[in-house]
């Protein structure tokens, strides 16, 4: 599987499947239940790059003092919105308001995709960003700020 980044607004970002072929029902909701939990887990602020205090402290959590006063002191990273995923042929979309989350949040979701590729659905490609010239986008309904 490709990935590939286009243009990206963080409050107005279209994430693109490429499937290898058209996606049947059960891989629909596999993919839809991807993008609930990514979401979920976003909205609750756990995309915060400036607060990675277990991963900081590399290979040896045995008994890792975690300190509450970092924790509070970083700005929250809220994802704002998610729409519903689309469905068209071999192409999925979804549009996200990523919000203040951190980019991070990205990398979560293409190692969540990279693994599930090839051992439960097939993917093409990955694109965040941009748009696809065969299926129109227009600004979303839920969109804070609008592209036009």
């Amino acid at each position: 599987m490709d990935v590939r980044f286009r243009e990206v607004d963080p409050f107005n970002c279209w994430i693109w499947l490429h499937f290898a072929e058209v996606p049947n029902s059960g891989v629909k909701n596999y993919i839809d239940g991807i993008f609930d939990s990514w979401y979920v887990i976003g909205r609750l602020g756990g995309f915060n790059a400036g607060n990675l205090q277990a991963h900081q402290a590399g290979a040896d959590l045995s008994w890792m003092t975690y300190s509450s006063e970092e924790e509070s002191s970083n700005l929250p990273a809220l994802m704002h919105n998610l729409g519903q995923l689309e469905y068209q042929n071999d192409w999925a979309r979804c549009w996200v308001d990523l919000g203040t989350s951190d980019a991070i949040a990205l990398d979560v979701l293409i190692n969540t995709i990279n693994q599930i590729d090839g051992d439960a659905i097939h993917l093409k490609e990955l694109v965040i960003g941009g748009v696809n010239d065969d299926w129109i986008v227009e600004d979303h309904p839920d969109a804070i700020f609008p592209s036009n």
